[in-house]
């Protein structure tokens, strides 16, 4: 057992990429990742978990390094023929893709919790560190828009995030506890750090804010928590966040993004392309390149991160 913890929590794609950093960088008993399932629907009869997935392939060194999510060296079958016959083809399912999907709804559909069978995939796949479920309960993000409201897929890959954004709410939250896994993470006695992810804060991390008692776990802890930030020279390097962040009328800026994290974080993560921002940010800043191209940029950002929540456990120490 490692003498310290790490627990990431996150989203999507750079969530994943910077868990995959941290996994590289740390002993293989001693990373959690938590992950936002806000974005997950049921398509087809089948019960997707986007973001899971895009974290387990990219752990396992499955991912399409193209696209980021979805699998390397894929086939489409399935869905050229879903076409062929009139079928929904919106949401692309890659044939080995649509097995994980078939096992995950079997499973659940037994009895089985979604917590368990992320483990076991996760097992399969060769990946050392937890990958948790925020919850085992129902949680869904809906998108209220110019077209009306709609389910997170809808906005984010039928529409491709083009209706503008009024606001969102996450069904099912104040109903949903935190899996018992993310529980154990936070509550881990040698839990060293927690790390906010460079996931959109909106989209990814809020509905894990959401989850009732989610706050206190992180607080309880006693670990520093740090957010990376998600822009990079004041825009999402994927994904809509800065859309988002401008049709809810907010600046498109790192700042904005530390207010909306104030009351959860102890210090934040800053690229320096956002170096001016500094100065505005009323907490610890790390100033660093936090654009991830390729591996070693990833372990090198988890590397600093890491570092950087060690000096404010010191600093919180001698205050």
């Amino acid at each position: 057992m490692s003498s310290h913890t790490v627990v990431a929590l996150s989203g999507g794609v750079g969530g994943a990429k910077l868990s995959l950093g941290l996994l590289r960088i740390l002993p293989p008993d001693a990373l959690s990742i938590i992950v936002n399932t806000g974005d997950d629907f049921e398509h087809l009869g089948l019960r997707i978990s986007p973001d899971i997935d895009t974290t387990l392939y990219t752990l396992a060194d499955m991912v399409n390094p193209e696209t980021g999510w979805g699998q390397r060296d894929e086939t489409w079958k399935f869905m050229q023929e879903q076409a062929q016959r009139g079928g929904e083809t919106w949401f692309k399912l890659g044939d080995r893709d649509l097995q994980v999907h078939l096992e995950r709804t079997r499973r659940l559909q037994s009895g089985e919790s979604l917590s368990a069978v992320t483990a076991d995939f996760a097992r399969r796949f060769g990946i050392a560190a937890e990958i948790l479920p925020m919850s085992d309960d129902a949680v869904s993000t809906r998108v209220a828009t110019s077209e009306g409201e709609l389910g997170f897929q809808e906005y984010f890959v039928q529409r491709q995030c083009q209706p503008a954004v009024s606001g969102l709410r996450f069904a099912g939250a104040a109903a949903a506890r935190p899996s018992a896994g993310a529980v154990a993470a936070l509550g881990a006695k040698n839990l060293s750090a927690i790390i906010l992810c460079p996931s959109n804060p909106w989209l990814s991390i809020d509905p894990l804010r959401a989850l009732p008692g989610m706050r206190a776990l992180l607080r309880a802890s006693g670990a520093p928590v740090v957010a990376v930030s998600p822009l990079v020279g004041g825009k999402a390097v994927k994904g809509p966040t800065a859309k988002i962040m401008a049709e809810l009328g907010l600046p498109v800026t790192p700042t904005a993004v530390v207010r909306h994290y104030a009351d959860w974080i102890d210090g934040f993560v800053l690229d320096v392309r956002d170096a001016k921002y500094t100065d505005e940010i009323d907490m610890p800043v790390l100033l660093t390149d936090t654009l991830m191209r390729d591996i070693a940029d990833r372990r090198r950002l988890a590397s600093v991160t890491l570092e950087f929540a060690a000096m404010l456990t010191v600093r919180r120490a001698i205050a």
